[in-house]
């Protein structure tokens, strides 16, 4: 069958030359986005009730631009200054791009990743005295409180934000070709939404492993898959998929 639309369960790129923009231009498809999850902060008082006192850390772990405007929204909260002294240690460039927003870079102590926690893993070593803090949200990888662990420092994680299903019921009667998934939480979101969804004939889309596996188990047929050694993104995947589907 050949595709027309496309849902991406994410909120829409603001980039101007997205990639996706490219796909719409060349195969002359349709595609929509919408957030199948939300993040919504906690308040301060949840905060403290985690036992999170701001004042004792020396350090903070940043993995998602979530987790530093939670963090800086929360030390407002608390009427906490973050004193100029505080390191800072961000899983990748784009995460210590992103805390410009909130420091002056040039000013401040500031340690980036390539791109995975374990590339961080290194440099926090270096820094075994400092007292961290891990602000993260309600859903979290296993593997980085055991890499924390691992080193034995001292760290504390604090839940500022949670992973929240939205509110999808107005796409009911709204048909698409390709549904696309990045994660777990978007096909739960599809059946919180849609308990008596029923695939049929429409090709679902997902990334990465753990997505795949929240897919199979969810009884969903899996018909494009990346990151592949052949498609290592989620739009090369697509237009792979796309142009072998529209030339039947």
């Amino acid at each position: 069958m050949k595709v027309k639309t496309i849902l991406v369960s994410q909120p829409e790129p603001k980039v101007e030359n997205s990639p996706y923009l490219q796909l719409v231009e060349k195969q002359k498809v349709k595609i929509d986005f919408r957030p199948f999850i939300h993040v919504e902060g906690v308040n301060a008082k949840e905060v403290r009730q985690q036992k999170i006192d701001l004042t004792k850390f020396t350090a903070i772990v940043l993995t998602s631009r979530n987790s530093v405007d939670h963090f800086f929204r929360i030390a407002e909260e608390m009427r906490f200054k973050v004193p100029d002294t505080m390191k800072y240690f961000c899983q990748s460039e784009a995460v210590a791009y992103y805390l410009q927003k909130y420091v002056v870079y040039r000013k401040r102590k500031i340690y980036v990743g390539k791109r995975t926690f374990q590339d961080l893993v290194p440099m926090i070593k270096k820094y075994k005295d400092e007292k961290f803090l891990l602000p993260s949200s309600d859903v979290l990888k296993s593997s980085v409180p055991e890499a924390l662990d691992d080193l034995g420092i001292e760290w504390k994680r604090a839940i500022l934000y949670k992973t929240v299903i939205s509110d999808l019921s107005d796409l009911r009667d709204v048909y698409y070709d390709i549904l696309v998934f990045f994660s777990p939480s978007g096909i739960e979101s599809l059946f919180k939404n849609f308990p008596d969804f029923k695939q049929n004939d429409t090709r679902i889309a997902v990334f990465g492993n753990t997505t795949v596996k929240a897919a199979t188990d969810a009884g969903l047929r899996i018909d494009i898959q990346a990151p592949t050694p052949e498609t290592p993104s989620m739009t090369m995947a697509l237009e792979k998929y796309i142009s072998e589907a529209n030339k039947r």
